[in-house]
């Protein structure tokens, strides 16, 4: 009988570099929170500004702007000014698979 070991790539060597999970498992945890899910729901389609997403979700400015934060600290969105408002939309085309897909998940 031979060793399945000598078959198989070690786990261990390939395995990514601990900062690398550890930047991962940050990225998911800002997926954990219902109201960030809210806003990257309403960017899906569409940039908005500020008052827009809190209109849209019912939830003052001041909320929506910290979470906007934390999103855009995680790079989920990015904004662009014109004028004095504000726009945000979803980072890049990453993050819409990364959305869609975990609907798509826990959809079947």
């Amino acid at each position: 009988m031979q060793n399945h070991e000598n078959h198989e790539q070690d786990p261990r060597k390939s395995m990514p570099d601990e900062g690398l999970l550890c930047d991962l498992a940050e990225l998911y945890k800002i997926f954990g929170d219902s109201t960030r899910i809210k806003i990257l729901y309403a960017l899906f389609e569409e940039e908005r500004g500020v008052g827009d997403i809190a209109d849209l979700l019912g939830l003052t400015m001041s909320a929506i702007s910290h979470q906007l934060r934390i999103l855009k600290q995680a790079r989920l969105v990015r904004s662009r000014r014109e004028g004095k408002m504000v726009y945000y939309a979803l980072a890049d085309d990453h993050v819409r698979t990364i959305f869609a897909q975990g609907l798509d998940h826990i959809c079947e």
